[in-house]
């Protein structure tokens, strides 16, 4: 599941509908929905995003927050560093084939590292 996904699921939840209804109302697939929310899909449209604010009515940093994930819920990211430093080479390499094994709080750490905020409910 990516992030997007996460909080996709917690918005349609708490607005109690379920996907086939919030489907029919997007006018796309439930099948697409339950991609979105699994991640196995990439990142939806702008036009879409700007659809789930509407749906939700979602407000500024609510709205932010969203776009935001979507930009971040990626599920196949490729890294250039080329032109870096040859340790950034070895670090994303390195995280490459340990993600999968990161616990919770080595994942928060790692995101705390990188300036990101605590998810949703952390």
């Amino acid at each position: 599941m990516t992030p997007f996904g996460e909080r996709l699921r917690e918005l349609r939840a708490h607005k109690g509908v379920k996907q086939a209804e919030m489907a029919a109302d997007l006018d796309v697939s439930a099948a697409y929905l339950s991609a979105l929310e699994h991640g196995k899909r990439g990142a939806p449209s702008w036009a879409f995003i700007q659809k789930l604010i509407q749906y939700f009515g979602l407000i500024w940093d609510d709205a932010e927050e969203l776009k935001e994930l979507a930009f971040l819920s990626k599920p196949k990211v490729t890294i250039d560093t080329s032109g870096l430093d040859p340790r950034a080479t070895r670090a994303v390499n390195i995280l490459s084939q340990r993600i999968g094994r990161l616990g919770e709080r080595e994942l928060e750490q790692l995101l705390a590292l990188l300036g990101d905020r605590p998810s949703r409910g952390q």
